[in-house]
């Protein structure tokens, strides 16, 4: 019989039984993904099976010995304290950013605690992954290595090795030969998703699987991925910068405003525990169109540079472009200038970059942009050791709330000036 093939879209999960360039439910383009459907069992008319055995949820007693802690300071505040004993972690980022870095750097830091890591690699040959290891110091014996994307085959090896970490990048291109489909379709994904956190669940495994991105940034496969597993880790930054921030879009198991901040270097990935004092280094003299702002990540103040440039346009429409900022934010941010500031930017091309590689989603930059555009607008110098910080609101005026309270706290703490328009 000829397996049915239908198409789902990767970001509305919305069913079509024919491929087409645009989603009909949400609009999105290119998104529609092959899928074959299994065939579906005969319902029976009752349900019938042996109850199973459960516990109380007053019997709960915290353990630390159930966290592997990894050494990495960074990483383990960033997931709450260290892997939970076999939980199921996803590592996503875009490509050169550093996952399989990252992943050989855990794998080393949990086999120096005498513990047995099997790391399965379906991109990377065995010499490849030696290779890697030898230059950045993390060749340990009791970290076991393969290449193999065949999905039963990878079951069956670490039946045998018994690892307490199993790593796999990635699961794009993991098969298996149940699903008549090629493998990083939706449906070899999601199953071989399904088998392998089952598998690892059933027998105490810590697992920790690589998945990769869309150019939109977005993780590549069935929306289903990212609720399977029980911790997303998101690996970002500018592959042609050295600062890398690992977030937790969703974590199980402890808190997701964490944040974690790594400097790639020849050694591989080196902790930054004060990226701030980095940036605050090199502010020598006041400058035009730059400007410190204060960015609160979970527990952590980060102070970022912010560099506007605003030039006459030679078009008919004026071009703004971004770095590391919300393109809509600076739209809204030249509204409010123009609207209540009487700065018209109009006819003037507006460029912002966030320095060091860093995204910013934080509002409290908002009188840091608006004070950088004004600056360039004007040829007015900002003094070196000025930060500015508050959210804007549609009237023109700072939106005041606990959030900006405590950022000028940490801006006294550094011996920094606040100020505001």
């Amino acid at each position: 019989m000829k397996p049915k093939i239908s198409y789902i879209c990767t970001s509305c999960q919305y069913k079509n039984p024919a491929w087409a360039g645009q989603c009909p439910q949400c609009g999105e383009w290119n998104t529609l993904q092959e899928q074959i459907e299994e065939a579906q069992a005969k319902r029976t008319t009752g349900l019938k099976s042996a109850p199973t055995k459960t516990s109380s949820i007053a019997t709960f007693e915290k353990s630390e010995n159930r966290r592997m802690k990894t050494g990495i300071e960074e990483l383990d505040r960033t997931i709450g304290g260290g892997f939970l004993q076999a939980s199921f972690t996803l590592l996503t980022g875009e490509p050169g950013i550093g996952k399989s870095t990252l992943t050989l750097q855990i794998a080393n830091a949990i086999a120096s605690q005498n513990k047995k890591v099997l790391l399965i690699s379906g991109e990377e040959s065995e010499y490849q992954l030696q290779e890697r290891a030898y230059r950045l110091n993390t060749a340990n014996p009791n970290i076991k290595i393969a290449n193999e994307s065949r999905l039963e085959t990878i079951v069956a090896t670490t039946e045998i090795e018994k690892p307490e970490l199993l790593i796999v990048d990635s699961i794009q291109v993991v098969g298996t030969d149940m699903i008549p489909s090629t493998p990083g379709s939706i449906t070899q994904v999601r199953f071989c998703t399904e088998e392998l956190l089952g598998y690892c669940k059933k027998n105490g495994i810590t697992a920790i699987i690589i998945g990769h991105v869309t150019k939109d940034g977005m993780l590549a496969g069935p929306k289903t991925l990212e609720h399977l597993v029980d911790t997303v880790l998101q690996f970002e930054g500018d592959r042609y910068q050295q600062l890398r921030i690992l977030r937790t879009p969703k974590n199980r198991f402890g808190s997701t405003n964490e944040i974690g901040i790594f400097k790639m270097s020849e050694r591989g990935l080196e902790e930054c525990p004060n990226p701030s004092e980095e940036i605050l280094t090199h502010r020598t003299e006041d400058k035009v169109g730059s400007i410190l702002s204060l960015i609160i990540e979970g527990s952590r103040p980060i102070v970022v540079e912010i560099q506007a440039l605003v030039n006459q346009t030679h078009f008919g429409y004026p071009k703004r472009t971004t770095s590391g900022y919300d393109l809509n934010r600076l739209n809204l941010l030249i509204a409010v200038l123009q609207k209540h500031f009487k700065v018209d930017l109009s006819n003037y091309d507006v460029y912002i970059n966030v320095t060091g590689g860093i995204r910013i989603r934080d509002p409290l930059t908002d009188q840091a942009v608006i004070e950088a555009l004004i600056s360039s607008y004007r040829r007015m110098p900002i003094p070196k050791n000025r930060i500015a910080i508050g959210e804007m609101s549609l009237t023109g005026d700072t939106i005041s709330n606990l959030k900006l309270e405590e950022a000028r706290k940490q801006v006294e703490k550094m011996g920094l000036v606040a100020k505001q328009i």
